[in-house]
């Protein structure tokens, strides 16, 4: 029997390249955040072109632990049609994955953002008031009410200014580098999920 969309949990799934450094960093810390905040949520990652069945490398589950997370039970999945449509949003490691993303599921471009560039957005949606008028029709959810934010971000896009460097909106690949790049990486994402965390919180705070 098919669930109903507004009794299913709100799903946000991360992309990367192999699924075993970035994207099951920001989905560990963004499930510590959730919990920590009782929000329900379900935390998933992938990658363009994973490296399948392997878990997370050392240094990222080093850094995952400095803010919180946990990492030593993953497993790296490839990136599927199914993953990017089951999803409510998604939040991708750069522009390349984010066009990776709707090259699966050309329908997902609506629901799809960089990290960082979801985490620069949600500012200003929340400062307009939008988020806590969005219309909510099939029900006032937690899942319900944080589709109807993403919406409401999506369609902020085209007001938004975009970053003088575009490149802003990315989040490099520390795979097989030093030590200082996964600190950097883990500086970046641990400040973007801190910040979309906030404002899944601040929406559910508005009944």
């Amino acid at each position: 029997m098919t669930v109903p969309s507004e009794q299913r949990p709100f799903t946000v799934l991360m992309v990367c390249t192999g699924n075993i450094c970035r994207s099951p960093l920001a989905e560990a810390l963004l499930r510590s955040h959730m919990q920590k905040l009782g929000v329900p949520l379900t935390v998933l990652s992938a990658g363009s072109n994973a490296v399948v069945g392997h878990g997370m490398t050392p240094e990222a589950i080093r850094v995952a632990h400095r803010y919180g997370g946990s990492g030593e039970q993953h497993e790296a999945r490839q990136l599927t049609q199914q993953l990017a449509a089951s999803a409510d949003l998604i939040l991708t490691a750069t522009r390349e994955h984010r066009g990776a993303v709707a090259g699966f599921h050309p329908r997902a471009a609506r629901y799809c953002f960089t990290l960082k560039q979801f985490a620069r957005l949600v500012g200003p949606v929340l400062e307009s008031g939008l988020a806590q008028s969005a219309p909510t029709e099939n029900g006032d959810t937690e899942s319900v009410r944080l589709r109807s934010f993403v919406a409401e971000v999506a369609a902020s896009r085209g007001y938004q200014p975009p970053p003088e460097n575009l490149a802003d909106d990315d989040i490099e690949d520390p795979y097989r580098r030093p030590w200082a790049v996964y600190e950097r990486v883990g500086e970046r994402v641990e400040s973007a999920i801190s910040t979309v965390a906030r404002a899944f919180e601040s929406v559910l705070a508005h009944k």
